[in-house]
């Protein structure tokens, strides 16, 4: 399943940091655009990215997205997802929102769903409109001590990869509507230990 992130052309870096990497329908770079801007009623397609981090008992950290978010407040969602800033490595792009709203250091990313795509619209009549790749990454034991933003996550918990997916099928109004669709495509957990 895991495989290569499609190459994507690169937006300049010289546009601001706050903007999003627009997409054609074909997925090819067309621009960049304000990220508090774009979010609306009519999103254009974007690139962004989510992020699934393991620990050493096969068990995927959870979120919960914070309540003063503009989409999706209190939903439960993957560990950590966001936006490739212009002229940023999608990589480096995951290490730095783990940094941000966890306060997590990760080793090895691994991208699982490099094609993933979705569509979906927040009650607020806000849509997303996203090529989302999807990576996984395992954390070193000893787990290091979460230090949540709380303007990003309200709570997190560490649960088994068998109850997340039983959970999502049977109560998917409790989690963000990408995860529910990633995690009906990620059949098997993304990383064995032992």
């Amino acid at each position: 399943m895991p495989g290569p992130l499609p190459e994507l052309p690169s937006v300049p870096a010289n546009v601001p940091a706050d903007h999003v990497i627009l997409l054609s329908d074909d997925h090819e770079v067309i621009g960049a655009a304000p990220r508090a801007s774009v979010h609306t009623e009519h999103t254009p397609l974007h690139l962004a990215f989510s992020c699934y981090v393991f620990n050493d008992a096969n068990e995927v950290l959870l979120t919960r997205r914070a309540l003063s978010k503009r989409t999706w407040p209190g939903v439960w969602t993957n560990t950590c997802c966001g936006h490739p800033r212009p002229g940023e490595d999608m990589v480096e792009a995951i290490r730095r929102r783990l940094a941000d709203e966890l306060g997590l250091a990760v080793g090895e990313l691994v991208c699982v769903l490099p094609d993933f795509t979705y569509t979906a619209t927040d009650a607020s009549g806000i849509v997303e409109n996203e090529v989302c790749p999807v990576f996984s990454t395992v954390l070193a034991h000893p787990i290091p001590v979460l230090s949540p933003n709380p303007a990003e996550v309200v709570d997190w918990e560490w649960v088994a990869w068998e109850s997340l997916a039983a959970s999502a099928r049977l109560t998917p109004f409790i989690f963000s509507p990408w995860a529910v669709q990633q995690l009906n495509l990620l059949t098997a957990p993304l990383h064995q230990t032992g």
